[in-house]
């Protein structure tokens, strides 16, 4: 039979990193949740901010696409020149249409104004 050591005894004592007898300080696992739940909060504050930005510039871009649709849709007998303005009018039939005239000048329904830039986009005024 070969010599068993008993489990209660323990081979190298000085290697571990932990005590080995009954005389060797109690081990307390710490509560980290006083650390945690200050840094859980900040970084869900974190991401809800990142989250909420890209949400409005996802929006803002959306609300750009459809006002560039529409103005590119319309009816317009020019060429547009970069930095001035134009106006979108609906017509007596109810198409629209892109005029240099102001809405002061004339009684039709103005749907907007639109600056043409050189990235080819329209921006609403």
């Amino acid at each position: 039979m070969e010599n068993k050591i008993p489990d209660n005894v323990v081979n190298h004592p000085g290697l571990m990193t932990y005590g080995t007898n009954v005389g060797a300080p109690a081990i307390y696992i710490n509560n980290i949740e006083s650390w945690k739940t200050p840094r859980v909060v900040s970084i869900n504050k974190y991401f809800n901010d990142k989250f909420n930005n890209i949400k409005n510039e996802y929006e803002k871009l959306i609300d750009e696409y459809k006002w560039n649709d529409l103005v590119y849709k319309s009816k317009f007998n020019f060429e547009p020149i970069i930095g001035e303005t134009y106006y979108l009018y609906y017509d007596s039939k109810e198409n629209i249409f892109l005029s240099l005239i102001n809405p002061n000048e004339w009684k039709k329904k103005c749907i907007g104004s639109f600056k043409y830039d050189y990235n080819n986009k329209w921006i609403k005024i």
